[in-house]
């Protein structure tokens, strides 16, 4: 077995483009992708690698006739689609380097990335990504093409000579490869495993986003060592629908071709389920609030006195009684084995057929996930691993197996990656998928990467086992004015897999007497309950200040502070009568909470929680409640 990190580098492609070409070769007629047709009723088309490669080489020999140069940066601002997997192996196939950029991403974020990283190309998803380009003097100088995917356009509206639409360039790149049959080759062969591929920008949580230099052997490495690893395979589906603006979601593309599988690709967040249901993947990778969503909603779907209610709460019963045998890979008795049986036909079968019914296990990355939650989908039937990584490490360093799941624990490194713990706790890793540095910041790169070791700002433990625990964020540590230490991460993820109506949580308490929680309420099982009980004509915020609410509220948030430590405990919480925003910078791209922000758009409501003589937020009663199967 290939495992070390020299023969995985030995036996890796030498570029991304060479790593697609050599998956052409090996598997021409097997299908890589399905995608949707963007019809009603809706139809979902298939390409193989070899019809793959056709359009891929097409693409890249327009891209060379538009005088697309080795190195130049091309911006990508569209969500995930064919056409973002498609031109992004054209880019890397002219031996330009790709910058990522979210489309929700607001105007001047988006000059930003695009003057910083120097992007002459632009490829935008339709008119709307386009109007953020168009009439800024930096850029108007500055990008000499832009791509338009899909031409939305009205007449008249935002006429730029220097807009090239999508549809126009395979028969572009078909005449160019005609006359130049050699040149597109002769491209993806002068590239090196160290010539940048892809710059991306972290979210920004904490100050100005970052450019993340990752180079082709970045990509070509991770394929490998996931491929060595042996947690997907050639027969399994991935269902992509994260970002592919983050590195998480661009990740999954280099594996998908190192190992060959099949990949449906769809961003469309709404249709997760519908489209789950209609392609029946194998594997699903996720953040961890979709996978708290799907619990919420099995959770919430009937009310608690009904007779499916109570079915439904039984089956989790008895598969949390069931636990520890699967994990230890023994016989469970005969009684527990029949109970079990039934749970699956009445209740773990359902969930299954609603995840495709052939789903083998699904990963949850980018942020940190309640063993709850691991735990709940175990008992059904559903193995849920947890992965870990950074931007920096081309996102995948560590990643539990689905064989034998390790609960709480973001796995083993995958094969030739290396991480220890330092002298403070920090993680740090090292490998040929870490980055060579942000651009553009000299000083920032040398404190990060330092002696080959990339200082990842989190803090863990490694476990006898090797099984890597990530517990604290080095900067995100809050210190109570009683002088406790208290991890915001930790106590959320315990609000979010107690409380199936939460949507965010954000916890508070620097400098404070306590720690203390803003609660935003997601709107699907909200409404769900509104119409129950006779409520539909209620808005949100209306909803969310009812006195059953606040109730039922009250027992999740008292639920949750059973499993912190004391000093964690939330005391006091408001529920916001909205939801966070992008627009407000209270959201970063990624959706990540820009904490700093919301503390000061929320601090009149935070000084209200610590006013001692406030009577609006009561302190929250320290009853006890019976422990729900989890």
């Amino acid at each position: 077995m290939v495992n070390t990190r020299a023969e995985l580098v030995s036996i890796s492609a030498l570029s991304y483009p060479d790593m697609f070409r050599r998956r052409v070769a090996l598997s021409p007629n097997k299908v890589a992708y399905h995608y949707p047709a963007l019809s009603e009723p809706e139809e979902w088309r298939t390409l193989t690698w070899a019809q793959a490669r056709v359009k891929v080489d097409a693409l890249a020999g327009a891209l060379l006739d538009l005088k697309l140069a080795k190195g130049e940066r091309v911006a990508l601002a569209s969500a995930t689609r064919i056409e973002w997997v498609l031109i992004d192996l054209a880019i890397a196939c002219c031996a330009a380097v790709t910058t990522t950029i979210y489309p929700s991403t607001k105007a001047a974020d988006a000059e930003y990335i695009l003057t910083d990283s120097n992007a002459v190309f632009l490829v935008a998803e339709n008119a709307e990504q386009l109007a953020k380009v168009v009439g800024r003097p930096a850029l108007d100088a500055q990008l000499r093409c832009i791509i338009l995917i899909d031409d939305d356009r009205l007449p008249g509206e935002l006429n730029d000579q220097r807009v090239v639409r999508y549809c126009d360039l395979a028969l572009r790149g078909e005449a160019f490869n005609l006359k130049n049959p050699n040149r597109v080759a002769e491209s993806i062969a002068d590239i090196t495993r160290d010539d940048l591929s892809t710059i991306i920008y972290t979210s920004g949580t904490t100050g100005t986003p970052k450019g993340v230099e990752l180079s082709h052997g970045c990509w070509t490495y991770e394929g490998v060592s996931v491929n060595a690893y042996k947690l997907i395979f050639d027969t399994d589906m991935l269902y992509i629908w994260l970002p592919l603006a983050h590195v998480f979601g661009r990740d999954l593309l280099s594996a998908q071709i190192a190992v060959g599988t099949e990949s449906a690709i769809d961003g469309r967040v709404n249709r997760i389920v519908q489209g789950v249901g209609e392609v029946k993947p194998t594997v699903m990778v996720g953040v961890p609030r979709i996978y708290e969503k799907i619990r919420a909603a099995v959770i919430t779907m009937y009310p608690k006195r009904g007779l499916k209610g109570r079915i439904s709460r039984w089956a989790f019963a008895v598969g949390r009684d069931s636990r520890s045998y699967r994990l230890a890979g023994e016989k469970m008795p005969s009684w527990l084995s029949l109970k079990y049986r039934i749970a699956d036909k009445l209740v773990y079968s359902k969930l299954k057929q609603k995840l495709g019914g052939r789903m083998r296990f699904m990963v949850s990355g980018s942020a940190k996930l309640s063993a709850q939650v691991q735990e709940w989908f175990y008992s059904a039937g559903i193995a849920l691993i947890e992965g870990y990584g950074l931007t920096e490490t081309s996102a995948i360093a560590c990643v539990d197996h689905d064989s034998r799941p390790h609960f709480g624990t973001v796995g083993k490194p995958l094969p030739g990656v290396q991480v220890r713990i330092a002298d403070d706790g920090e993680v740090l890793i090292s490998g040929p998928i870490v980055s060579r540095g942000y651009h553009n910041l000299p000083q920032i790169s040398a404190q990060a990467f330092q002696d080959g070791w990339f200082h990842t700002g989190d803090i863990g433990e490694v476990d006898a086992a090797g099984y890597l625990k990530i517990t604290d964020r080095k900067k995100d540590v809050l210190k109570t004015s009683n002088g406790k230490y208290i991890s915001p991460q930790k106590v959320e993820n315990a609000i979010m897999a107690n409380t199936p109506y939460a949507a965010q949580a954000v916890v508070i308490g620097e400098n404070r007497q306590y720690a203390a929680a803003l609660v935003i309420l997601d709107r699907d099982p909200l409404d769900a309950w509104a119409k129950r009980r006779g409520k539909a004509g209620l808005s949100y915020a209306e909803l969310t200040q009812l006195p059953e609410i606040r109730t039922s509220i009250d027992r999740c948030i008292r639920r949750a502070n059973k499993r912190l430590e004391r000093w964690e405990t939330i005391k006091k919480y408001v529920i916001l009568e909205r939801d966070l925003l992008l627009e407000l910078d209270e959201l970063t791209p990624s959706l990540k909470v820009r904490r700093a922000n919301v503390l000061a758009h929320f601090s009149t409501v935070i000084d209200d929680i610590y006013t001692e003589e406030s009577s609006s937020i009561p302190f929250l009663p320290e009853k006890q409640t019976e422990r729900s199967g989890s």
